[in-house]
């Protein structure tokens, strides 16, 4: 018997099982990569669209309309702020016309004082990047602007005049044009852009949840730290992330074509900010389960069935978020997975097998959250659904395999709350 009280399986039905669950996994992962692939050629289009829409537009503007025979900067300020960093054209834009003012006033001031030359273009350039980054600390758009504008005043003042004015109104004409084509002409779709960034999130948490159930079932420490280096390299991936939501909202606020699906955008970022707290508590459970395998504690068949079933509800919690589905089923797998970490404890853990089921109710509780349940009452559920694995779980209980007393509650603790509650 195991320590759930469950006759061990076969060995040729676990063989089996495990097969079962590795061809699962790899259909899935291919499933997702090639889904991940269009998407991505997607966004490819769309920018390459908008920047030789904004080009060809800051050209004709700035000819025919200011009256600049040669408008070359035009074209290039507004496919700069295409493709600047989604989320930030708003702030690179003005970062850029202030670089181009800056760099002019310092060049044409140490014009007039040094006179133009090999060795003056090098003092001029020189000093204008180092005042540029002594104010901001960084490098950047300005600095950049700031560079290039002085090299353009020292190197082009002996030969032609009156350059500031057109590379001014170049510059504003450029950036005008490229936040016209993003926010009005063709303005991506916001939630599309977050959900894009957030599919590696939600495909590499899921992946190592299930790398760490496999690690504590056949207590295989290798396993368990190799997926807590893979959580807590997803610092790039978090970071995309973080730069498209911030790139929908300026969408959300500067597009009206989009302006009606704010409710729908809110209400997937306070999604993905919980998401970001399950983040945070998977590195910490990876390595409770690295420690768990190495002081050999006991892990009962119930704890990595729950890390798995984690998994499960996040992908779940993934695909009916992305397809606007009722997110009422997510809870009630959450609510599962809060009873099958109360069942492990009541197999018997000791302290860090104790801390992984803790975290994984914590998680519970953030996926509860992240579809739009208040806070206490998600704690609420968690909590009541821990307990009732407990007491199911001991021996004498008289409850079957599946925990039958939980899924008419778990349903009723569920039911009433909508994806867009308020969060607390």
């Amino acid at each position: 018997m195991t320590d759930s009280g469950v006759p061990p399986r076969p060995p040729l039905v676990a063989l089996l099982a495990r097969l079962r669950r590795y061809a699962t996994g790899a259909r899935r992962r291919g499933t997702e990569e090639t889904r991940l692939r269009v998407r991505q050629l997607e966004i490819i289009v769309v920018i390459s669209v908008q920047a030789g829409l904004a080009a060809a537009l800051a050209w004709w503007v700035a000819h025919n309309l200011l009256g600049n025979p040669s408008p070359v900067f035009a074209p290039s300020a507004a496919v700069g702020t295409i493709v600047t960093a989604i989320g930030q054209r708003s702030r690179r834009t003005l970062e850029l016309l202030a670089g181009v003012g800056f760099g002019i006033a310092v060049a044409d001031l140490m014009v007039y004082a040094l006179g133009t030359g090999p060795w003056q273009i090098a003092l001029i350039v020189s000093v204008s990047i180092g005042i540029a980054l002594g104010l901001t600390g960084r490098t950047g758009t300005l600095v950049a602007q700031v560079g290039g504008t002085a090299v353009l005043i020292a190197t082009l003042s002996p030969s032609e005049r009156d350059l500031e004015l057109p590379r001014i109104v170049d510059a504003v004409t450029g950036g005008v044009v490229g936040l016209v084509v993003v926010a009005l002409l063709l303005p991506v779709n916001p939630v599309r852009v977050v959900d894009r960034a957030a599919e590696p999130v939600f495909t590499l948490l899921t992946t190592q949840f299930r790398e760490i159930s496999l690690a504590l079932r056949e207590r295989d420490q290798e396993r368990a730290r190799r997926a807590l280096d893979a959580l807590c390299g997803m610092g790039p991936d978090r970071d995309r992330l973080r730069d498209a939501i911030s790139g929908a909202a300026e969408v959300v606020l500067l597009a009206p074509a989009r302006w009606p699906l704010r409710q729908e955008f809110e209400r997937y970022t306070r999604g993905i900010d919980r998401l970001n707290r399950v983040i945070e508590g998977s590195q910490e459970l990876a390595h409770r389960a690295a420690v768990t395998i190495e002081c050999g504690e006991p892990v009962p068949r119930r704890l990595p069935d729950a890390i798995e079933r984690l998994a499960d509800t996040l992908a779940h919690l993934h695909s009916a978020g992305r397809a606007g589905r009722d997110l009422a089923p997510v809870r009630r797998r959450a609510v599962v997975v809060a009873r099958l970490a109360g069942r492990a404890r009541s197999a018997g853990l000791d302290n860090f097998g104790d801390a992984i089921a803790a975290q994984i109710r914590i998680s519970a509780v953030d996926v509860i959250r992240a579809t739009g349940c208040p806070g206490g009452a998600a704690v609420q559920m968690v909590r009541g659904a821990a307990q009732r694995g407990e007491h199911t779980g001991r021996p004498g209980a008289g409850r079957d395999e599946r925990g039958r007393r939980d899924g008419p509650r778990a349903g009723r603790l569920t039911r009433g709350f909508s994806p867009t509650s308020p969060t607390r």
